[in-house]
């Protein structure tokens, strides 16, 4: 396995990386090779050093000073905030899945806007909000929250000026919003590649992006821009991109998780709150992934099921369930209705949240027959 020793990830942390330049369509990996993982020390120091130990790497002793006595992670964050009894309930196993080892929470980037707006218009999007807040700044008002929002805003600015300098070493401008199918399915991915070399989260999901990416589609097809051949070949490549993305993890965390998953989960289908159907023609291009490409756990495509669909959909998509087992059935009529809204996405595996609006944090599972145990026995237990 081959990763980084000494370079802590950022969007603009590696030189441009291909897999074979001449015939990728769609462009950019995490580091500056295929398959090469990054180094997330903002999460935690300790859990990159049990992988380093596990596959007999040493870590640099410099870059290990940095994040231990210099820099602070959010692992020692969340340490620092733990109770005594969430310590004891942490080392015997009664919870799991704490937030210590990394970012627990689930956040759905709404990837698309980078091709909808260009990186221009967000940031001066930023940059006005940024000014806005300047009277509430000068009146004192909200002090601490106009200041931390303040600060949030030029964050984004920042990472968003990142981005597109990221893109400019593969040689594509994001300034401007997409213009063709290509630009369009490009500049998305360069927005989630943004995400996955900053953030190694528990779950990395890419939303709704298929009936978003088959309008573009669709204007070039019909201006003889592109043939079908041609567009399952974009989608074919931007699949190909998400199923390269990889994290450092421990042998332990695979043998858990098989398939070195990082849950990035696409929902294709469903119903709009109008009663039409969201299914597109890239739907069925982003399932037809799996016969081109053969069965993969990644990206977690998953099919937001109603009886409302169309049956030529629900027939291709079990097909491809019986055929290639990869596929997720969630229904859509429930979370339609709890959310108000039909452009939902559902991050890890179950997860679902309004893209772009939510966030979730995933705290903690408790293992009950354990819990049975701590209290039959009044709190003793052998770990």
């Amino acid at each position: 396995m081959d990763f980084d020793t000494n370079v802590a990830t950022s969007i603009t942390a590696h030189a441009a990386g291909y897999i074979n330049q001449p015939l990728e369509k769609i462009v950019g990996l995490q580091t500056d090779q295929p398959l090469k993982r990054a180094l997330h020390p903002f999460g935690g120091i300790k859990m990159i050093k049990s992988a380093f130990e596990a596959y007999g790497r040493e870590m640099d002793p410099d870059f290990e000073y940095q994040f231990t006595a210099l820099r602070k992670t959010h692992n020692q964050g969340v340490f620092d905030v733990y109770s005594p009894d969430m310590l004891r309930c942490r080392k015997s196993g009664v919870l799991t899945g704490l937030p210590d080892g990394y970012g627990r929470g689930r956040i759905i980037g709404d990837y698309r806007r980078v091709a909808l707006y260009g990186i221009r218009y967000l940031v001066r999007e930023r940059e006005l909000q940024f000014a806005d807040l300047q009277p509430a700044l000068e009146r004192g008002e909200a002090l601490e929250a106009t200041l931390r929002l303040r600060e949030e805003l030029a964050e984004q600015r920042r990472a968003l000026l990142q981005m597109q300098e990221m893109a400019a070493r593969y040689g594509c401008d994001i300034a401007h919003p997409a213009r063709t199918a290509r630009e369009a399915v490009q500049w998305l991915y360069f927005a989630y590649l943004a995400a996955v070399k900053s953030q190694n989260g528990g779950a990395m999901s890419l939303g709704r992006t298929a009936t978003f990416l088959d309008i573009y589609i669709e204007r070039d097809l019909r201006a003889g821009l592109l043939n079908e051949e041609q567009a399952q070949e974009l989608i074919d490549h931007f699949i190909m991109k998400i199923r390269m993305v990889r994290f450092l993890r421990t042998p332990e965390f695979d043998s858990l998780f098989s398939g070195d998953p990082i849950w990035a989960t696409e929902v294709l289908g469903g119903m709009g709150l109008d009663g039409r159907t969201l299914v597109s023609k890239t739907t069925f291009r982003y399932l037809h992934t799996l016969h081109t490409m053969g069965p993969a756990p990644e990206p977690n495509l998953t099919v937001l099921w109603s009886q409302a669909l169309p049956a030529a959909f629900k027939k291709y998509a079990a097909r491809v369930s019986i055929a290639t087992s990869s596929l997720r059935m969630r229904t859509t009529d429930l979370m339609r209705s709890d959310f108000h809204s039909d452009d939902y996405a559902i991050a890890c595996c179950v997860s679902p949240m309004v893209i772009g609006k939510q966030m979730q944090f995933f705290g903690a599972r408790a293992i009950s027959p354990k819990r049975c145990s701590t209290r039959l026995t009044a709190g003793w237990m052998r770990n």
